[in-house]
């Protein structure tokens, strides 16, 4: 199997900087990257730019894609789709892998998880948790980023969820750990645990009454009710509701995050997160300003973004080394 994938217009003049194990550049007036399927197996996708640059290659992903929309934009694409993109253990493991590298690839400044078909992720693999309950296997456990690498997650780096549909169980647990939820007009979300005798244990719990509060909380985990994307927005769940696209949309959003300095981005993301651990106000701004602030005060970032605005231009930032 191989897959021919875009190159800028002016690729024949200059070759990618990186380029994947299973990649080659072929010798075309208009060359493209064709990927060939390890033998191993496993399948990553990816689409690639002749602008990006990786200092080590993704780890590989059996049911997702890959793909980079600007040099400094990750997309990763659950592609189960006959199976609403419920995610297997293997499933957790792979994408926590992809989100440890995201954080350390200097070049990468934000991040959208999506689904392909009608679900966003409808959970758990249910299929292979009855097997391995008849089989009388103990229930391995999640990785520490929780489901998906994401319900518990804390990270160095924004990732947005672009929830194109069915959003249940750790689907819903993932976004309400997100940074940013951009959802389709259509998507519909929920905590369906409770009906199926398990519980929503990847960190949703105690996060979500901090979002939507104890009463509306108490009203999603424990009678297992649906939200429309328009009543989780209202709830807080949802940055914005779109009408089709909404991965254009997630773009347009990491975008705009992209465009500013890495650096800022980062510890800003930090005081926030402070805050959302529980963190007290005070205590936060202090081990903020101890931890982090410190990192960057002086540092080529903040001297052109100052430099910047005094010039009346647009800064040019430099790749974060944080």
């Amino acid at each position: 199997m191989s897959v021919r994938l875009r190159l800028e217009p002016n690729a024949f003049q200059k070759k990618p900087t990186y380029i994947p194990s299973n990649y080659t550049l072929t010798q075309t007036p208009c060359p493209v990257l064709t990927y060939r399927k390890p033998t191993t197996g496993s399948q990553t996708s990816s689409t690639m730019t002749s602008k990006t640059t990786f200092q080590t290659q993704p780890p590989p992903l059996q049911d997702s894609q890959i793909s980079f929309p600007t040099p400094h934009i990750l997309l990763v694409t659950l592609n189960r789709p006959k199976d609403l993109n419920c995610i297997n253990l293997l499933g957790h493991e792979q994408l926590a892998a992809i989100w440890d590298w995201y954080d350390t690839e200097p070049s990468l400044r934000c991040a959208i998880l999506t689904g392909v078909g009608r679900a966003f992720c409808a959970g758990a693999d249910l299929k292979e948790w009855d097997t391995n309950n008849s089989a009388g296997e103990k229930k391995r456990p999640i990785h520490r980023g929780g489901f998906g690498g994401m319900s518990r997650r804390g990270g160095k780096k924004p990732i947005i969820c672009a929830v194109n549909g069915i959003c249940f169980g750790g689907g819903c647990e993932m976004i309400i750990n997100a940074d940013m939820v951009i959802a389709d007009s259509k998507a519909v979300f929920g905590l369906p645990e409770v009906t199926i005798g398990v519980v929503a244990l990847a960190g949703a719990l105690t996060r979500l009454v901090r979002t939507v509060g104890k009463q509306r909380a108490i009203e999603m985990a424990l009678t297992g009710r649906r939200l429309s994307a328009e009543e989780a927005r209202e709830w807080g769940l949802v940055n914005k509701v779109v009408e089709g696209d909404v991965v254009k949309h997630a773009i347009e959003a990491a975008e705009s995050i992209a465009k500013n300095s890495p650096d800022a981005v980062i510890v800003s993301r930090e005081g926030i997160k402070l805050g959302w651990e529980g963190v007290g106000a005070e205590e936060g701004t202090v081990r903020l300003l101890e931890d982090w602030y410190g990192l960057i005060d002086g540092k080529e970032n903040m001297v052109e973004g100052v430099k910047s605005f005094v010039e009346k231009r647009k800064p040019r930032w430099v790749d974060s080394k944080l």
